[in-house]
């Protein structure tokens, strides 16, 4: 325990409000025999079939194929592995959700670097597919905070992956390569202190330009108002009603909020007004899952909102990995489909997606999705690659999957519904136009969801020019696993 530093003890558990269960380190042998079969789940699967993993939930919102092969067998890499409260550190294993790792590292006063929205997010899907909260402005994206890993590789292979040395190569091309060459088994990532609370600052802007400017201002300085800045998103609900939140760590006891009942955390931000910023406070457990009770908004789809159905809905439910099994069941049966045809409405095409501009074009990108596209709110948050970056990075273009540039703020706008099918409109029209724009303004997208692009197109954006290929071919030599066109696009 570093000298002056002491566990949150009983204020701990009283922080940790809303949580289920108080998972335990597995320790190195549990990991060791989790890895044997896994191996031995890699070498019964047919040479002629695809390597896929085995698990019954996902956070991707595209389809994927259905295969009859055995998948892999990750039952027992769920688990945090160790944490080193002195060094800052923690070995998880890759399919370990942010739910369990923040719940064992929180009792040290620590937590990651970057704690993605939902809890059932895995570190490793977050390394392989890139994640994103409101500490990235100074932190980044969560591969960022990663030390080394190893990987299992689609040779069958499991090699340990560092900025500098044998495996550079692949410690740089994984992230963005969504398990295309390989599947992480153990993490060791970079931890940070955290205090027990958070204290908000909900800030009204009546203009987008004000918000990018205010925006821009804060990632930049860190402090609003001579308080400083730790974690910084925003909601835009209208072109004239948008808000940044910006969050200051304390140990001040007080008043707190408590979002996971039948208060609505994103409903709360709209109490604020240009000249009287809202202010609220949150336990740190409950901050870093604000947008997984409800996720983000989009409860609302099932009822979730209405007082009458939120009374009766059993709270242990209200979470976004529960939501996630009716939009699969919605999926499966076209359930949503069927109503809208009852209602005498077209079908609807899902346009679930984040994307990043530069944050000087995000006000003008905001104006043309909102004038274009039926959705709202946006969700948005603004992200720099950490300084400096690790040693062994590029200058110019560290993680050439996701080739964001240094020194350069770009900003996360999330939108997550459906849109009305317009008749003879081809397939995934919004979809196609967004993609269209997001390269327009210099931007990404992230690949979690549908994508259209051509493989031209592909693989200019996402293949960091001949890096994915030559990684392809050095750690997947027989194609065991999907190449990236055909997981992201092609929806193999």
């Amino acid at each position: 325990m570093r000298e002056g530093r002491r566990p949150f003890g009983v204020v701990g558990r009283r922080l940790r409000r809303g949580a289920h269960r108080s998972p335990s380190l597995t320790g190195l042998d549990a990991h060791r025999a989790g890895v044997e079969r896994l191996l031995a789940s890699y070498r019964a699967i047919p040479s002629n079939a695809d390597v896929r993993l085995a698990k019954k939930t996902s956070n991707l919102f595209r389809a994927r194929a259905q295969t009859r092969a055995p998948g892999l067998d990750v039952s027992g890499l769920d688990g945090v592995i160790s944490v080193d409260p002195l060094a800052r550190t923690a070995d998880v294993a890759g399919m370990c959700t942010y739910e369990d790792l923040v719940d064992a590292t929180l009792p040290y006063g620590l937590a990651p670097l970057v704690v993605p929205q939902l809890k059932t997010i895995t570190l490793g899907g977050a390394v392989t597919g890139l994640g994103i909260e409101s500490t990235s402005f100074r932190s980044g994206l969560p591969h960022e905070s990663v030390l080394e890993m190893d990987v299992l590789t689609g040779s069958g292979n499991i090699v340990t992956a560092i900025p500098e040395g044998e495996n550079a190569d692949l410690f740089w091309g994984f992230p963005n390569s969504y398990g295309t060459l390989g599947y992480s088994t153990r993490l060791r990532i970079q931890l940070e202190p955290v205090k027990q609370f958070v204290a908000l600052r909900h800030l009204r802007f009546d203009s987008l330009d004000e918000l990018q400017m205010a925006m821009d201002r804060i990632v930049n300085d860190r402090v609003h108002d001579g308080i400083a800045v730790d974690y910084l998103d925003g909601v835009v609900f209208t072109e004239t009603e948008s808000y940044l939140t910006l969050g200051h760590q304390t140990d001040e006891v007080g008043p707190l909020s408590d979002y996971t009942g039948s208060s609505i955390y994103y409903q709360s931000i709209q109490h604020a007004s240009v000249n009287c910023p809202k202010t609220d406070k949150l336990a740190i457990r409950d901050y870093l899952w604000r947008w997984d009770t409800d996720w983000f908004w989009c409860s609302r789809a099932f009822g979730a909102q209405n007082p009458t159905i939120r009374r009766l809905w059993p709270k242990r439910l209200l979470r976004s990995s529960f939501y996630w099994k009716l939009i699969a069941l919605d999926h499966k049966y076209g359930i949503g489909d069927r109503l809208e045809k009852r209602a005498g409405n077209p079908p609807r095409e899902r346009v679930v997606q984040d994307v990043e501009v530069p944050i000087e074009r995000t006000a003008d990108f905001v104006r043309w999705f909102l004038a274009e596209i039926p959705i709202e709110p946006l969700w948005m948050c603004p992200l720099r690659l950490r300084e400096p970056a690790p040693a062994g990075a590029s200058s110019q273009r560290p993680w050439p999957l996701y080739p964001l540039e240094p020194k350069r703020t770009y900003v996360n706008i999330g939108f997550w519904s459906s849109v009305p099918l317009v008749p003879g409109n081809p397939e995934g029209a919004a979809n196609r136009l967004i993609e269209d724009k997001v390269t327009d303004f210099e931007g990404h997208k992230s690949l979690y969801s549908d994508s259209y692009y051509s493989r031209e197109d592909f693989e200019r954006l996402y293949y960091g020019g001949d890096r994915y290929t030559e990684l392809k071919r050095h750690y997947d030599p027989d194609s065991r696993l999907l190449d990236l066109f055909s997981k992201a696009v092609q929806r193999r």
